[in-house]
């Protein structure tokens, strides 16, 4: 189905793809991981045609997808045959409803609209988002909208389908609901997937096949088992431990477990309501958060997270409530609290990822370049200093925001989603720069459902239902998580 011939892909002078050849047969069902920036995204792309005739780069080597040349045959030919989903879901979503962006492909199939309405609910309730069919697209949580760019993908019905991470931004419930559909698709249509993961543990009962990269190269190959249980693979952080909770966020946080630490308040909310053009979100949110402090919040995908975040962050005004952060009504952008977004390319704006860290500093006239390249070392990222910004992987561009963030040592700091494109020993190079952060007094706010992440770092956890907080206090003991 796919075939990939001695493939070298360049942005600029380094190749990051590296003569890579590979044979993904039809009706197969493939993994394939690797360190953070180590070519993965760029191959998807390569296979689905994105290289070269959306993103220039220079390519060497041929790539054919059911018996097309990638490189002779336009975007629209080769949609039908291999589908890709962004591992950032909101640069392919544009109409105003979530129903027209999933019958976008399928009517510019030429399709009966008889047909594309029967594609488009069958996408929908696959993904279980029939619900948010009139909603619009840019309203909805970073979850949500990879729910429908994925359903976007399902309704083309292609022979083969890649997706770059889609259970990054998904709760339990969604990411098995994902991955039964995939199966389903897999088993019953025979379309072939290649499913590019950093968290794979729930993936490990479906697929048949597990590919590992490792800069820009194959360097394992073969069934999921004998390439996952290598040691010598371990170096590179794969992780096959329980990411997602073992049972409902409400069942492991203590009852009456919530007890707030001795510091100054940090952030304080009473009763505060927010939405966006009418539609409320946060429904009456009352929490606190202490100096020192390095807590979690956790809910299901549209519970109000990031909504919270960004409230938080002064980047929406409550309709009601208050809100105080570091004593102040309106807090100080980076002294006072700093935002880590879900999609990074939202605030990365200069030409170098040196200039990015520096830039918070610079403005406040607290600039340190051993400040900066502390934040730099610490995100692994002190090599790609001279870098642009948009020409790393996305999980450098979310090292490169974080260590924006952190440079200025805010009072508080918040982390949308950080585990987007980040293999595990990232993850934890980075968690342990927060928690030196954090000894030294910036309070920690972690969004997050990797379950793994919040039990070993965070010391309270706090649950959005529907708006509300609904529980708060440490989690109970979960063997699974220490695995």
């Amino acid at each position: 189905m796919i075939q990939v011939q001695n493939l070298t892909v360049r942005y600029g002078a380094a190749p990051v793809v590296k003569d890579v050849s590979l044979h993904l047969p039809a009706g197969s069902f493939t993994l394939l991981t690797g360190p953070s920036g180590c070519g993965k995204t760029t191959l998807a792309r390569a296979i689905t045609g994105v290289i070269p005739h959306a993103l220039p780069a220079q390519i060497n080597g041929r790539v054919l997808v059911d018996g097309l040349d990638v490189a002779a045959h336009s975007l629209p030919e080769l949609a039908a045959r291999a589908a890709l989903v962004f591992q950032n879901p909101a640069s392919q979503l544009f109409h105003l409803s979530v129903r027209e962006e999933v019958a976008f492909g399928p009517r510019n199939l030429g399709l009966p609209e008889t047909e594309v309405a029967a594609r488009v609910a069958w996408a929908l309730k696959a993904m279980g988002i029939s619900h948010l069919h009139d909603a619009a697209p840019a309203r909805l949580s970073g979850g949500q909208q990879q729910l429908v760019a994925i359903a976007a993908a399902l309704a083309l019905s292609p022979r083969a389908l890649v997706l770059d991470e889609p259970t990054a931004s998904l709760d339990g419930v969604h990411a098995r609901l994902l991955l039964k559909t995939l199966h389903r698709l897999h088993n019953e249509q025979g379309v072939t997937i290649l499913l590019i993961e950093h968290r794979f543990a729930r993936a490990l009962h479906f697929v048949d096949r597990a590919l590992v990269m490792d800069g820009g190269r194959i360097v394992a190959d073969g069934s999921p088992d004998a390439v996952l249980g290598r040691s010598d693979l371990r170096a590179l952080g794969l992780r096959r431990m329980a990411d997602h909770p073992p049972s409902p966020w409400r069942e492991l946080i203590r009852p009456h477990g919530d007890v707030e630490p001795a510091g100054e308040p940090v952030l304080r909310m009473t009763d505060v309501r927010a939405g966006y053009g009418g539609r409320p979100v946060l429904r009456g949110v009352t929490l606190t958060l202490r100096a020192g402090e390095f807590a979690a919040l956790v809910g299901d995908n549209g519970a109000g997270k990031s909504t919270l975040a960004r409230v938080a962050a002064g980047l929406i005004k409550p309709q009601g409530g208050e809100m105080l952060v570091a004593g102040r009504r309106r807090p100080r952008p980076g002294l006072d609290v700093a935002m880590l977004f879900q999609n990074p390319i939202d605030q990365l704006f200069t030409d170098s990822v040196a200039d990015e860290v520096a830039f918070g500093p610079h403005n406040f006239g607290r600039e340190a370049e051993d400040q900066v390249g502390e934040a730099l070392t610490q995100a692994d990222l002190a090599h790609l200093r001279h870098r642009h910004p948009l020409s790393l992987s996305t999980g450098q561009q979310q090292r490169a925001a974080l260590a924006a963030c952190a440079a200025l040592h805010p009072r508080l700091l918040i982390l949308d989603e950080p585990t987007l494109g980040q293999d595990w020993r990232h993850m934890q190079a980075l968690m342990a720069y927060l928690q030196r952060l954090n000894r030294a007094g910036v309070t920690i706010l972690l969004i997050s459902h990797d379950y793994k992440l919040i039990h070993h770092y965070a010391r309270r956890v706090l649950l959005l239902h529907e708006g509300r907080i609904a529980a708060a206090g440490a989690l109970t003991h979960q063997k699974e998580a220490l695995l």
